[in-house]
């Protein structure tokens, strides 16, 4: 460690449960964000400043003024140049510490990429908004012995919940299926700035421990907050369950991209998406779309134009997101609307 890095590093370091030693050993970190939205920017800001030496951003977004509430490392000169929330993120935190190297990737997260984006890291944080993701996160993290940090946050509410294979249970042993139905989203419930900066920081701050050399400080227990109410409450994690699909019978299906929801080009300038695993409430959906956009429903199907694009919604969760042609787009807009 260098002079400057003394300098730099001093507060952190006279920190008895990181020192000089834990310093080093961040430094010498390496983590991927995936997902540089309201819980990504946090993890990306904290972990620039804490010094860890490598940070792959994973987001293939690009930055609206709609998001400027509470993405913290973008401004107004971002949105109003639609800059890639990857790109924008990187030079951000390299002006914060041009020390370390920040890796930008702007894509989604896929079974066939997954490999390249992941395996050289120690550490993975979630900043993502779909189970889907988060389950190929899982999946990826269980068959490599990578630990990662799930986080989530609507409205006030939020949640964190750290997963240590070998020691602590899985996504999918807490969740073994997708939540079923509509369920509320940022874009429909909203959110606030202090729940998803407060869950941010909780697991950049277990990253630390991890990467310091002290993942046995990682409490392994639900950690949920509700900033609005006041209320916070930890709850013992179950241990790792034997019929676990990932980390008991290690079926990594979402890996395999055996679970992904079958997408597929729909006419000109359309993309299907193919979800049978899920009833939806079209009248609750339409409810929870007003002041979003235009939406018309009956018992047969749902149509929303959010410009410039148009969901028509199905009871039976397939979706028609007119429009675009990028699948990307149309899964980011289907967790967008029609939930996790």
């Amino acid at each position: 460690m260098t002079s400057s890095d003394n300098q730099r590093y001093s507060r952190q370091i006279r920190y008895g449960e990181i020192g000089e030693e834990g310093q080093n050993r961040i430094l010498q970190g390496r983590v991927a964000i995936v997902g540089c939205g309201a819980l990504g920017s946090v993890q990306a800001e904290v972990l620039a400043r804490a010094g860890v030496g490598f940070i792959r951003v994973i987001d293939r977004d690009y930055i609206e003024f709609s998001n400027l509430q509470r993405q913290l490392l973008f401004d107004e000169h971002d949105a109003e140049a639609a800059s890639p929330k990857a790109i924008a993120a990187a030079g951000r935190m390299r002006a914060i510490n041009s020390e370390i190297t920040v890796e930008p990737v702007i894509a989604d997260l896929t079974p066939s990429n997954a490999d390249d984006l992941l395996a050289d890291v120690h550490l993975i944080l979630d900043g993502t908004d779909n189970f889907e993701t988060r389950y190929l996160i899982n999946d990826f993290a269980i068959s490599r012995g990578l630990p990662w940090i799930y986080g989530a946050a609507v409205g006030s509410y939020g949640l964190k919940m750290p997963v240590l294979p070998g020691r602590t249970c899985c996504l999918r042993c807490v969740f073994p299926e997708p939540p079923s139905g509509v369920q509320p989203t940022c874009e429909t419930a909203g959110v606030i700035s202090p729940i998803t900066m407060t869950i941010g920081a909780l697991q950049a701050a277990d990253a630390l421990k991890i990467l310091a050399g002290h993942a046995d400080r990682v409490v392994a227990k639900i950690t949920i907050v509700d900033v609005w109410s006041g209320e916070i409450m930890q709850t013992a994690q179950p241990a790792p369950r034997a019929d676990c699909p990932a980390c008991g019978r290690r079926e990594f299906v979402y890996l395999e991209g055996k679970s992904r929801p079958p997408i597929s080009l729909c006419g000109r300038n359309a993309v299907q998406i193919h979800d049978r695993h899920r009833h939806v409430d079209l009248q609750q959906l339409a409810s929870q779309l007003e002041g979003v956009g235009t939406v018309r429903a009956n018992e047969f199907a749902l149509r929303a134009q959010i410009a410039p694009y148009e969901l028509t919604v199905f009871p039976d969760g397939r979706a028609i997101i007119k429009g675009t042609t990028d699948v990307g787009i149309a899964r980011s807009l289907y967790a967008k609307y029609v939930g996790n």
